[in-house]
């Protein structure tokens, strides 16, 4: 399976289905489902802290938290930071500069978590043997 690492606590604001675009320098190609594993390291993003007061659940470092699909991958220009900045509370969960990329993702699936090590950019998971 498809897996993207993301920084606690927007792991699990994602998972919640609070935050529904993460921010990245790069695009992706890729459409389709992913699962969302939360890094063992937390965010030292300065809106980290701010972000942790919309989770309605606890953070989960070192698992796959969720299923989810990945929609689209949108380039950051103005007119898109304007409708985020005004019209959602997304930019409290993210980079939004003019430059980046936002990957939408829909939640389908909030999934028993499954300890796993992440990796960088979209990873395959495979079962570890014990």
């Amino acid at each position: 399976m498809k897996v993207l690492s993301i920084r606690e606590p927007f792991a699990t604001l994602i998972k919640d289905k609070v935050k529904i675009y993460e921010t990245r320098s790069f695009k992706t190609n890729y459409r389709g489902e992913i699962y969302i594993h939360a890094s063992l390291a937390l965010s030292k993003a300065a809106n980290a802290k701010e972000a942790s007061k919309y989770l309605k659940t606890t953070i989960n470092p070192g698992h796959i938290l969720c299923r989810c699909n990945l929609v689209d991958c949108i380039y950051m220009d103005k007119d898109f930071i304007k409708y985020i900045k005004e019209e959602t509370n997304e930019s409290a969960y993210g980079r939004y500069e003019e430059g980046r990329y936002a990957w939408k993702l829909e939640v389908l699936e909030v999934i028993t978590p499954i300890k796993a090590k992440g990796q960088l950019g979209i990873w395959n998971y495979k079962k570890e043997v014990e």
